[in-house]
């Protein structure tokens, strides 16, 4: 399988960076073919153009890349801290540049956008890692945790990637060593069991 996995936290040393080197490393393990992009550190230009936005739109180089890369990825893992209930910045500006119309999804003849779109994306599962400094519970009940909205319906759910799941370690800033060794452990089995070898 090809694995496509997204990072996005400007701290080299991370717990993000972790988790996306123990879900590259497992993945491999396993036989399957891993492109990690760490976004941060490959300067990913988040910015949409307003020329981008045509359909036949002439694309950046590296954002046409990432295009062919996710078009192609059996799977699906994605990296970031929750941020006011959000992805960093480069991450929300790579969905908005590369799962583009064409790519990721498309509307059906005559739909002007008022319909549901049909999803593109031939991925058959996607794992979402997030680390917060936000106790679950009131991530749940203060603000009604918005990422879990975020990326099983309005992007993984509308793209066509029906087995998705998403994980979230907390409370980052206080965990020891130890826990995170746990956690690490979570990630391995999450990632084997989700995209098993042959």
């Amino acid at each position: 399988m090809n694995i496509s996995i997204i990072l996005a936290h400007p701290n080299s040393g991370s717990f993000n960076h972790a988790i996306a080197n123990t879900a590259a490393e497992t993945a491999r393990a396993a036989g399957h073919t891993v492109t990690l992009h760490d976004l941060c550190q490959e300067q990913f230009p988040p910015l949409l153009s307003t020329l981008e936005l045509q359909k036949d739109a002439k694309l950046n180089p590296v954002v046409a890349r990432h295009c062919k890369e996710i078009a192609n990825a059996d799977g699906i893992i994605i990296v970031h801290p929750n941020w006011w209930g959000m992805p960093p910045a480069i991450l929300k500006g790579w969905i908005d540049r590369v799962l583009r119309p064409e790519v990721a999804y498309r509307f059906v003849e005559g739909d002007k956008g008022e319909g549901v779109p049909v999803g593109l994306l031939k991925a058959r599962a996607a794992i979402v890692f997030n680390t917060a400094n936000t106790p679950d519970e009131r991530e749940r009940k203060v603000f009604g945790d918005p990422l879990e909205t975020l990326w099983k319906n309005c992007v993984f759910g509308l793209c066509g990637v029906k087995n998705i799941q998403r994980r979230t370690f907390t409370v980052v800033v206080t965990s020891t060593p130890q826990q995170r060794v746990k956690w690490l452990a979570e990630v391995l089995a999450t990632t084997e069991q989700t995209f098993p070898g042959r």
